[in-house]
């Protein structure tokens, strides 16, 4: 038996596990501990994911396109992306930091976004295998996907600190806006997801075949 067939329902506000009868939850139950509204799956979980999934998609593009920053040092400078701007630390010869730049701001959005779809994919199309290893697939991407704000963050201190005018000066450029916005998309579609659907096709198949 699952919690939902036995009417187990978590608080998404203070995870207080209450018994609620089904004909409650259709009525919006609340949590007797915090007042949050309760329901046994994440309200149009996958239509709010499929959502953010495609605008992630879409800014992607700018974000890689676009330059992030534009350091001027004497009056000369020239705007970087992402991917130039690890080619100029590879140049100078700090392979480490490009290789963790390189890593968490190309590779990691682009994969998350890849896991995060595969796994939309496999509820919206009734996929009922290795959901255990999906499972896992889903709480990796939602905790590595944080980690994608280093290049923002960076940029961020670079901007506070380097303002020296006619010496040397950071701006900012429209790629690091779209590059945050993958970020919290993708953060965001992590969260809207609900997990528990995956299983829920598994049970589904399993009743269907008993």
């Amino acid at each position: 038996m699952t919690a939902a067939q036995a009417a187990l329902v978590s608080c998404p506000t203070c995870r207080l596990v209450s018994r609620v009868p089904h004909r409650l939850i259709k009525g919006h139950a609340i949590c007797l501990r915090c007042g949050a509204k309760l329901s046994l799956r994440k309200p149009n979980s996958l239509a709010r994911t499929w959502a953010l999934i495609v605008a992630a998609y879409i800014l992607y593009i700018p974000a890689n396109v676009y330059p992030v920053m534009t350091v001027i040092s004497f009056g000369k400078g020239e705007p970087d992306t992402i991917l130039s701007g690890v080619q100029s630390l590879i140049a100078s010869g700090w392979w480490p930091l490009a290789v963790l730049v390189f890593f968490a701001s190309i590779i990691v959005p682009l994969i998350k976004l890849v896991g995060l779809t595969y796994l939309v994919a496999s509820v919206q199309y009734r996929w009922h295998w290795h959901p255990k290893q999906r499972t896992i697939l889903y709480r990796i991407t939602e905790a590595v996907g944080r980690w994608s704000m280093i290049d923002i963050f960076m940029i961020t201190i670079l901007v506070a600190l380097v303002r020296l005018e006619a010496i040397a000066t950071v701006e900012p450029g429209a790629g690091a806006t779209s590059f945050a916005a993958v970020v919290v998309l993708t953060m965001f579609a992590a969260m809207s997801f609900d997990p528990r659907l995956m299983w829920d096709v598994v049970d589904q198949r399993h009743d269907q075949r008993a």
